[in-house]
């Protein structure tokens, strides 16, 4: 199984449907067009995330579908999941010191994520085998979510978040994410949508990656 993860915007899902195109595998993609809750947390006022609670229950909405997402990759041979369940917890930490997830609702989060955890950890194989981490600068993060063109991103007012987030990302995956092997691709270089060159080296480096892994299981 391998995961996808990195920065909102940087082609996660882009860069998962061509690994699953290539690989045959199923792709477990992000709830997003199918998500009520995200496009009111992205344009909620800030008295509406206090009294709405939007940010936990988008972090609960996708900590469940990830769970059942993962349930189903876990049960197969070959699968390629968008982003993993620690990346979620990032954001709801990171949302908790913004102070818009309390200490309650982050306890309850956390409480919930462990049950899940300890759920899948009777699962024989209780994680994926590979992280593809895409990584890149804040510039091209905005360049990226703007041309991806979802209306409820783009509003100028949530810059400073999405700089929040950038700005620890990288940092926390490096030091705390450890499930799996990960190869870093520098999302600076490769734009896997309007080079397809780039998608095929970026499936060879890929492809290279797990065969040094096999050969190290031999």
């Amino acid at each position: 199984m391998i995961v996808v993860g990195g920065m909102i915007g940087l082609g996660k899902t882009s860069v998962a449907t061509l690994l699953g195109e290539a690989l045959k595998s199923e792709v477990f993609l992000e709830s997003v067009d199918d998500n009520p809750i995200l496009p009111l947390f992205y344009t909620a006022s800030p008295e509406e995330i206090v009294r709405k609670r939007y940010p936990y229950l988008l972090q609960l909405h996708f900590l469940n579908s990830r769970f059942e997402a993962i349930k189903k990759a876990l049960a197969h041979e070959h699968n390629v999941l968008d982003r993993s369940m620690h990346e979620d917890w990032y954001f709801t930490k990171v949302n908790a010191e913004l102070g818009r997830i309390s200490g309650e609702e982050f306890a309850a989060y956390e409480s919930k994520a462990a049950g899940m955890m300890e759920e899948l950890a009777a699962i024989p194989q209780k994680g994926p085998d590979l992280m593809v981490y895409l990584k890149g600068s804040f510039e091209t993060v905005m360049g990226r979510i703007g041309q991806r063109g979802r209306s409820f991103e783009q509003d100028r007012s949530l810059v400073d978040y999405y700089r929040v987030l950038w700005a620890g990302y990288d940092e926390w995956v490096m030091k705390h994410y450890n499930p799996a092997e990960m190869l870093v691709v520098d999302m600076d270089s490769v734009d896997v949508v309007h080079r397809p060159g780039d998608g095929e080296r970026l499936i060879g480096q890929i492809r290279d990656k797990l065969a040094g892994m096999r050969q190290l299981l031999v």
